[in-house]
């Protein structure tokens, strides 16, 4: 990867002579200005991945990213990544290593009553039903990935190119810039984010906990195999995410214990406290043409084109599958139509809507039913639950599809 600033003049090929800066280890650009075929704003997983995806078919790329060196917040978000993700980041070099990426031989639901899924890696006949991914760790590989292909210049702001793609997440500057309307359906509650220490192992297997006042408490085992601790997602009613925000660690960690109904032991908090909004959000279209722009187009992809509920983890699987689908649209089109044709991207917006349509619709109707608290629906939710982990071929193909399998 080499660092390139709008200002300076740049070569017209990898190639190309270039020199250092002084004192900054730097290459300096000489020679034409450079061009590029893509324009990439958005440097997080989806983004990058993207990038290195498109430099592999010999697309020139520009990826817009804060300067090397920029300070960051603590991340404490983890990622449940399937198969399907698995193999499309091992292609680009971006899969982190084993303790890093924790594999989930179990996942258990439970009710607010007695209702219970269990789903079991050895039943699925596989190495494990899905992975939780350290964000950092999942971050720095993919960087280091770009940082050694050519193809791929890191950019501090937008330039010029036949295709902007927009992968800034779901608070997307550029998704309003360019005219992209965004519905969006808040859920009234919050996402509370963190990471625990266990008095007991996790054994690998991911735990989730519906409660009778709305809330979800989601356990995803950390460490590797043998780890004992846990990353955090607690959706709770956004009208007491303040006050679990600002508790102290003992009434916080003793509520998480009592929520997770003792199942790991005592917990100590090992990371500060993050919280979000939970939404589900649609953009109505996925590319255009940019304002003012002939012959430049621009695409959505990732939480800048949906947001769904994270209580199946199945956000940043999405958004992987639209990097795939986007760049096997891009590297397959014939020879005589450009990165931005419009036919091309409306394809690739019709499948992704397709895909992303039935996964939406079964979050949205999770969250709305496991948010209402009427007796009548507690109890048949939990009924229903039970009745599914005995479904047999049902269970097996929802656990396919959520594999990324199927």
């Amino acid at each position: 990867m080499r660092i390139f600033t709008p200002d300076a003049q740049r070569p017209t090929s990898p190639a190309n002579h270039r020199g250092t800066r002084a004192g900054s280890g730097l290459p300096t650009i000489r020679n034409m200005a450079q061009t590029f075929d893509v324009c990439i704003r958005g440097a997080g997983v989806v983004g990058r991945t993207l990038a290195l995806l498109l430099a592999r078919e010999r697309l020139r790329v520009a990826l817009v990213a804060p300067p090397p060196g920029a300070p960051a917040a603590d991340d404490v978000r983890a990622y449940a990544l399937n198969a399907a993700s698995r193999t499309l980041l091992e292609s680009v070099r971006g899969w982190p290593d084993a303790q890093h990426a924790t594999a989930v031989l179990q996942m258990q639901v439970q009710a607010d009553q007695d209702g219970m899924v269990r789903f079991d890696a050895a039943q699925q006949g596989c190495d494990a039903l899905t992975w939780i991914v350290d964000v950092p760790a999942l971050e720095a590989r993919l960087a280091e990935a770009v940082r050694f292909q050519p193809l791929v210049e890191q950019v501090s702001t937008p330039v010029a190119a036949p295709l902007t793609i927009v992968c800034e997440g779901r608070a997307s500057r550029t998704r309003a810039e360019f005219g992209a309307e965004f519905d969006i359906t808040p859920y009234g509650q919050h996402a509370i984010a963190t990471r625990l220490a266990c008095e007991r192992p996790h054994g690998q297997v991911a735990r989730q906990w519906f409660a009778a006042d709305g809330s979800i408490l989601a356990f995803l085992p950390l460490g590797g195999a043998e780890g004992n601790s846990v990353a955090v997602v607690w959706s709770v009613p956004q009208e007491r995410a303040a006050h679990w925000l600002q508790a102290d660690e003992a009434e916080f960690t003793q509520q998480l214990r009592e929520a997770s109904r003792g199942s790991l032991g005592a917990l100590q908090q090992i990371a500060p406290r993050a919280s979000w909004a939970l939404q589900q959000a649609q953009a109505h279209h996925w590319c255009g043409t940019v304002p003012g722009q002939p012959g430049q187009s621009w695409v959505l992809a990732g939480d800048a084109a949906h947001n769904v509920h994270p209580l199946a983890g199945q956000g940043l699987n999405l958004g992987l599958g639209d990097a795939r689908a986007l760049a096997q649209v891009l590297c397959k089109r014939a020879a005589w139509r450009g990165v931005g044709d419009q036919r091309l991207l409306r394809r690739y917006e019709r499948d992704r809507k397709a895909a992303l349509l039935p996964m939406g619709m079964a979050m949205d109707g999770l969250q709305q039913l496991f948010t209402r608290r009427e007796g009548a629906l507690a109890a048949l939710r939990n009924w229903g639950m039970k009745g599914f982990d005995l479904s047999g071929p049902l269970k097996a193909w929802v656990a396919r599809r959520a594999m990324g399998t199927e």
